[in-house]
């Protein structure tokens, strides 16, 4: 199927952009394209000379340093897949990682190296490796354009809204081609600054790293602490190019923007959840008309499917748009047939972004990976997301809610997004999440997570008036939790699992 599509070795990415151009700002360095493959070729040797062969499994479980960085280039050019950990998790669910993947090395730093149980893993301590980067003198080149892309350049492991981290593997082609398309639809240029602030582990993060460095532009990766981190950083470099989850997006639209810090943004970016028509408006009261803000709608299993035209997020903020570059988005019925306008199925994405199955794990590949629908166009595999959507009569698509999280209450199946964007909608609520509660009588009850909006006074007593009026009796809550702060998950999404586990 790829010959129709224009993908390459992965580690090609480093020689897109002017030899001088700068590729890479981290921790005061700056680094130039020539400069980042030069680094990312003796990190290459390096690897090889440890005795890794075609194929094995190097991890990392490290914060957004510069061996964080170069490493999915780097691993790619030594024909190595990359495991990158999560730098959030704790130790052992880092050791699951280590022994599922059957990662012959990992990458860390000693604090962490030494919560781990002694691992089969040979153990590298990332300080040293970087003094053997400077000194080295021997490069790998760069794969050939002739290289098989099918073969695998990475295993992400997914957060997992349920159960334990499943290994997602994807090719040099998926990985390539994702950049391509995302530098493509987001307008990037070689004079853009990108701001790094997601974890590198996340196919959202890492990719702000391949679609900079594809369109010849520069990233800047980030650790914050607080919101006002990143704020200042958009100041300092004169970022052009931000992406968030709806959490950080909330933390940042409550905080004072400085002229300078959005003086040259040119997008925002937003995946990992819906945005919301309040938030869309307050971003707008920050950026203006100049920034365009780009919904996107992803899946570790996909990469990323579709994204809204930003010229229509003022009218459509709710909307997750359509496909993206390379991909075909279909909306699937139950009994298997396109769904219509308006009509309500199952996302399914075909095309060469499709993942190429779960590390391992065959039974649970089965499940997700399908062969594509008979009026698919691009056919082969296609990965069935569980997620419920439609499309409007001008072709937008919409979420409506997961299926395994979908609320069965009294009869009826309501999705807990609708229930969360109208408590927000209300004004009285930054933040909500809803979950469903085993209930004898209703099979389960509604209940609403909320944290107030700062500043507004009985948030509480004029809620419940607000959803009375603004929703049907059999989606009321059943019982609104008033939260100073929600739990989030390693990828800073709402930590919807944290929540259940609560009731």
């Amino acid at each position: 199927m790829h010959h129709d599509f224009p993908a390459f070795p992965l580690d090609q990415l480093a020689l897109r952009g002017e030899a001088d151009a700068p590729a890479l700002n981290i921790k005061g360095n700056t680094y130039s394209f020539k400069e980042l493959n030069s680094r990312v070729s003796r990190l290459a040797a390096i690897l090889r000379a440890r005795g890794l062969k075609p194929g094995d499994r190097v991890a990392t479980w490290l914060s957004k340093t510069e061996t964080a960085c170069l490493m999915p280039l780097a691993a790619a050019r030594a024909e190595l897949m990359h495991v990158p950990a999560n730098p959030l998790l704790k130790a052992a669910q880092v050791e699951h990682i280590l022994s599922d993947s059957g990662a012959k090395l990992l990458i860390t730093n000693k604090a962490r190296a030494g919560q781990l149980d002694d691992a089969a893993n040979q153990i590298v301590d990332e300080k040293a490796l970087v003094a053997e980067i400077d000194a080295a003198t021997e490069e790998l080149p760069p794969l050939p354009d002739g290289f098989d892309t099918d073969k695998l350049a990475a295993i992400l492991y997914t957060s997992g809204s349920t159960g334990r981290p499943k290994g997602v593997m994807l090719s040099h082609a998926n990985l390539s081609l994702g950049a391509v398309s995302v530098a493509q639809y987001l307008k990037l240029a070689a004079d853009d600054v990108t701001l790094a602030v997601l974890p590198l582990s996340f196919d959202y993060g890492q990719n702000q790293l391949l679609s900079a460095w594809q369109a010849g532009g520069c990233a800047v990766p980030l650790d914050y602490l607080m919101p006002r981190d990143v704020i200042k950083a958009c100041g300092r470099y004169n970022v052009t190019t931000l992406a968030a989850v709806p959490p950080l997006w909330v933390q940042l639209v409550e905080q004072e923007w400085s002229a300078e810090a959005s003086a040259a943004m040119r997008r925002l970016t937003n995946s990992g959840g819906a945005l919301t028509p309040s938030l869309v408006k307050d971003l707008r009261g920050i950026f203006g008309g100049k920034t365009d803000i780009y919904a996107m709608y992803g899946l570790t299993e996909a990469f990323r499917s579709t994204y809204l035209d930003p010229a229509l997020i003022d009218d459509n903020p709710t909307s997750m748009g359509t496909a993206i570059p390379f991909a075909e988005i279909m909306v699937v019925t139950a009994d298997g047939k396109l769904a219509g306008a308006g009509e309500e199925g199952e996302l399914v994405h075909a095309g060469p972004l499709v993942a190429q199955g779960y590390w391992q794990d065959s039974e649970r590949t089965e499940q997700r990976f399908k062969p594509a629908p008979e009026f698919s166009e691009y056919g082969g595999s296609a990965v069935y997301s569980g997620d419920t959507v439609r499309r409007d009569a001008d072709g937008l698509l919409y979420f409506v809610g997961r299926d395994d999280a979908m609320i069965k209450t009294s009869g009826n199946r309501v999705s807990p997004t609708e229930v969360e964007e109208v408590a927000i909608e209300s004004g009285l609520v930054a933040e909500a999440c809803v979950l469903g509660r085993k209930d004898e009588r209703l099979g389960a009850a509604i209940i609403l997570f909320a944290r107030a909006e700062p500043g507004v006074e009985d948030a509480a007593e004029k809620l419940a008036g607000y959803l009375k009026t603004a929703l049907p009796n059999f989606m009321q809550p059943a019982e609104i939790i008033w939260l100073d702060e929600f739990p989030r998950n390693a990828n800073g999404k709402l930590d919807r699992n944290g929540l259940a586990e609560t009731l």
